[in-house]
């Protein structure tokens, strides 16, 4: 199985493949039992996916990995301009090929783009095993949360960016309601949503 600790995913980074957010830490301060081997978090722009993501694997002592972030790398230059020169269908491409890498992998938490879950080979690459955990807002308060990033979030150059947030979780609504995992974050602070992630992760399904 794939880790990002293991020599083999050391050559990988050094050959550019595959870049993880890391930090030494020296235990993880929440669950060191949990089982879950990768955590998912998905949802609309602006709920908190990177943000989140990257507190709850510092938590877990965990890798983290943000899949605009990493596409961006690869490709040098930003989601914004795969969009605006190559279209959505060539980004969502370079989304499913980074899913495909990450099948066999393990002890991650993944933040992907919020039109991942669009396509349904992605789910079917990563789950089972791993768990998904859909982070639930209200596009006002997401549209809020992103003002401060306006440069690096093409939404925000609609002419209705509300409106499209609205469209977008129409769209998207019952894909993202197949998540294991529902969590509403509008009112919740970052230690918050992490601390329910981890215990909502604990549990078995069905519970």
């Amino acid at each position: 199985m794939y880790s990002p600790r293991s020599s083999a995913a050391t050559r990988l980074t050094r050959c550019g493949e595959i870049s993880m957010a890391t930090s030494h830490r020296s235990r993880p301060v929440l669950a060191a039992d949990l089982t879950v081997p990768n955590l998912i978090l998905v949802g609309l722009p602006g709920s908190g996916k990177s943000t989140v993501g990257r507190a709850l694997a510092n938590a877990l002592g965990r890798d983290f990995l943000d899949f605009d972030v990493e596409i961006e790398r690869r490709q040098g230059v930003t989601v914004s301009e795969i969009f605006g020169e190559r279209g959505e269908a060539a980004f969502r491409a370079l989304e499913v090929a980074l899913t495909r890498e990450l099948k066999d992998s393990a002890n991650l938490v993944l933040a992907p783009g919020g039109g991942w879950i669009t396509n349904p080979s992605c789910l079917e690459l990563l789950r089972p095993p791993a768990q998904v955990i859909y982070l639930q807002i209200d596009p006002a308060r997401a549209l809020a949360r992103m003002a401060a990033e306006a440069a690096n979030r093409p939404l925000l150059r609609h002419p209705n960016p509300l409106q499209q947030l609205e469209r977008l979780l129409a769209a998207r609504k019952d894909l993202y309601l197949l998540a294991d995992h529902t969590l509403r974050v509008d009112a919740l602070g970052e230690k918050e949503v992490v601390a329910d992630i981890v215990a909502l992760a604990s549990r078995p399904l069905g519970d």
